[in-house]
């Protein structure tokens, strides 16, 4: 397991020094293939949605395509749902291109929804020799319980799953959620974990410990490049 811990004094500062790394990371990517990314629900991935925007500028991000690390079953135009809580901040701020966007098709159903939603990233990410996208960043919020995506607790059949996105079943509303698997997760170039606020301070001790089991710790366990990025200081 290797990651690197990078502490700020509040949320702000945190949501803005990430914004500034991804709108880096942007600019320097080579320009001969698609730099793919997967989005993150919450209220921190929501401020930095707008603080990115802020620091990119309009037109300035051709050739990024968009997708999510997880979703939750509902109309994308339903509150809770991941896709409209970056459709204003950034995709509408940035005038982004429907043909960038690949939102989760919750509307058609689960079973078209996980298979249109692999079919298009394992279309426009790399591939590695297992079958899995290999993303150039994805951003994962944690919980109090320590799970990240929709990845829970107490989940045998998610780390037994090779699938790319799956459907389970989370332990508060809504419940019915897709998705991105923990080889999925393993096989990104970078992974960025935004864990803000003090009452993920536990969670996130528990998921650096050597013997930590929780989902956060199990993606650290599988990759050698991971930054989390808290405004918290651990004891």
């Amino acid at each position: 397991m290797s990651h690197i811990l990078q502490h700020f004094p509040d949320s702000a500062s945190l949501t803005e020094a990430v914004a500034k790394r991804w709108h880096e990371a942007l600019v320097q990517r080579g320009s001969g293939r698609p730099f793919t990314v997967a989005l993150s629900g919450g209220r921190t991935p929501k401020a930095l949605y707008k603080a990115f925007a802020a620091i990119a500028g309009v037109g300035r991000l051709d050739n990024v395509h968009f997708f999510w690390g997880d979703e939750r079953m509902v109309p994308p135009s339903d509150e809770d749902s991941n896709y409209k809580l970056a459709a204003v901040p950034l995709f509408l701020a940035l005038k982004i291109s429907e043909t960038q966007i690949h939102r989760v098709l919750t509307e058609r159903g689960e079973e078209f929804a996980v298979k249109q939603a692999e079919s298009e990233i394992c279309r426009m990410a790399e591939l590695n020799a297992s079958g899995q996208p290999v993303l150039d960043l994805v951003f994962l919020g944690m919980g109090e319980d320590g799970h990240v995506a929709s990845l829970f607790p107490d989940d045998q059949e998610a780390i037994e799953s090779q699938a790319v996105y799956r459907v389970v079943t989370g332990p508060k509303p809504p419940s019915l959620r897709i998705t991105l698997g923990y080889p999925a997760l393993a096989a990104a170039r970078e992974v960025w974990v935004l864990a803000s606020g003090e009452g993920k301070k536990k969670a996130l001790k528990t998921s650096l410990a050597a013997e930590g089991d929780t989902p956060l710790a199990r993606v650290l366990q599988s990759r050698e490049n991971t930054v989390i990025f808290t405004d918290f200081v651990l004891e």
